[in-house]
């Protein structure tokens, strides 16, 4: 093969960088010599990614419901990945902020719409049957969604509506001690935490906390107010942030929902979900009033916040029902 001057160049810049980290260029050009070409299923673990699927019962649909929640926790990878990009750079442009938030909308759109899986994808003997060996195990405990949340708001935004106003200015702490999602994990009866929600405690309270220290002054509210004294144009960011609002606090909740009403619902008692919560109050937009940008939405969108979805959903299901 001729030595052409592009790929003489290269070599010289190879060279360079090698000489730069004091190392030898002919020993890593050996090493790509004897390296064997890599493969697609070798690249992305395909052969394990296929086996981490582990039903507890006998039922088909499970494996369904498994896997459903495995690509939603991917997804929330993707989106972590995206916050971790916007919160750590070190010269945020409006563009990079906007673009990468962009990016979480697209994740978050791909589940919206993908969750059909869940609401018309299991039969709902199966489901009835085979949810009863996965307790207290739920969605609810879901530690990524939260990490989500805690980067894209302020924290006091995500405590419980009742004690937003009393706890501003507190310490993450104490605000942390009347978070929203505590609400939603207390045993229907009795009105005390659920099993559910002392595992996820126990296993998240003290990365939650660090990560809402950390984003503190990190948070996609506060680099937005930060942007604002920039002199560039925010519209585009700020409608990209609404649409990450609606996602994460109506379009997602709506569409846990959707499939509560369609397995869980029955007349004249509701059926209680895994984890013991009261996903009647606790799923419902309207109720819980999360919302991460208020300074972006009017006081009339916000206090019909969810509001028409509920309903609108609440039509189709029983229509069709």
């Amino acid at each position: 093969m001729e030595l052409t001057p592009q790929i003489i160049e290269k070599l010289n810049k190879l060279q360079e960088k090698y000489e730069a980290m004091g190392q030898d260029m002919s020993a890593y050009l050996d090493g790509l010599l004897y390296a064997d070409f890599l493969t697609y299923w070798d690249y992305i673990h395909l052969d394990t990614l296929l086996s981490l699927q582990s039903p507890k019962t006998s039922f088909p649909d499970e494996e369904i419901f498994i896997m459903y929640h495995q690509i939603t926790e991917l997804y929330f990878k993707l989106a972590l990945h995206e916050c971790k990009q916007i919160s750590g750079h070190p010269e945020l442009s409006v563009k990079f902020f906007t673009d990468r938030v962009k990016r979480i909308n697209a994740y978050f759109n791909a589940l919206v719409t993908s969750f059909e899986v869940m609401v018309n994808g299991m039969e709902k003997e199966q489901f009835l049957k085979f949810r009863m060996s996965l307790l207290p195990a739920s969605g609810f405990q879901s530690g990524q969604y939260r990490m989500i949340e805690i980067s894209a708001t302020e924290f006091i935004r995500l405590v419980d509506k009742s004690k937003r106003e009393v706890l501003t200015g507190a310490s993450i702490d104490e605000q942390f001690e009347h978070i929203y999602w505590k609400f939603g994990a207390t045993e229907l009866s009795s009105g005390k935490q659920t099993l559910t929600l002392k595992q996820f405690i126990g296993k998240y309270a003290d990365q939650f906390l660090q990560l809402a220290k950390d984003r503190q002054h990190t948070n996609f509210t506060a680099l937005y107010r930060k942007l604002e004294n920039s002199g560039q144009d925010l519209s585009e960011l700020a409608e990209e942030l609404r649409k990450l609002d609606i996602f994460v606090n109506v379009e997602w909740p709506l569409s846990h929902y959707k499939s509560a009403v369609r397995y869980l619902e029955r007349d004249p008692v509701d059926i209680a979900a895994t984890g013991g919560t009261n996903w009647q109050k606790y799923l419902p937009p309207r109720f819980q009033k999360r919302i991460f940008y208020p300074f972006l939405w009017t006081e009339q969108e916000m206090d019909e916040w969810g509001k028409g979805w509920v309903l609108s959903v609440l039509k189709d299901l029983r229509a069709t029902s």
